[in-house]
């Protein structure tokens, strides 16, 4: 694949990102969780709050609302089958040739829950995304783990 520069070819990388996690909250709070993280929620690394849209029905946009008509596609739902699985297929925070699938699988045991995220990707991946992602998407799955532990905790007292 070559762009406008002659002579110079931009390759087509792929990528895979697994995070695993023991969740002490029980199934549905964390499915909840995922879907406010993906949405109203959403928090990055540094902290700062940034709220996305997430249509939770098959075919739903999920994207970032930047107001009058204005934002960023990240993907639609491919799959969601509350409380166990949700799936988006889209280009993500790649504003690029590029496209991703994120999986979130949850499996209850008992009053935890395992979360086991996979995210998968091809295209003109920049070094940029490919270095930061993976301590992204680390701080997105703790960060779940964390708010769903505090949500079950305060449901039981």
């Amino acid at each position: 694949m070559s762009n406008t520069n002659p002579g110079q070819v931009q390759s087509i990388e792929t990528l895979e990102i697994r995070r695993d996690i023991e969740i002490q909250a029980p199934i549905d709070i964390v499915f909840q969780t995922v879907l406010d993280q993906m949405s109203t929620e959403c928090e990055m690394p540094d902290g700062k709050p940034y709220p996305m849209k997430l249509e939770p029905w098959p075919g739903g946009r999920w994207y970032r609302d930047l107001g009058n008509n204005t934002g960023h596609l990240w993907g639609h739902v491919q799959v969601i089958k509350p409380p166990t699985l949700v799936e988006i297929w889209g280009p993500l925070m790649m504003s690029y040739p590029a496209v991703n699938h994120l999986q979130y699988r949850l499996k209850a045991d008992q009053d935890k829950t395992r979360l086991e995220f996979l995210h998968r990707g091809m295209g003109a991946i920049l070094p940029d995304h490919r270095e930061g992602m993976p301590k992204g998407w680390t701080y997105w799955v703790q960060r779940i783990a964390e708010v769903a532990q505090r949500r079950s905790r305060k449901q039981t007292m």
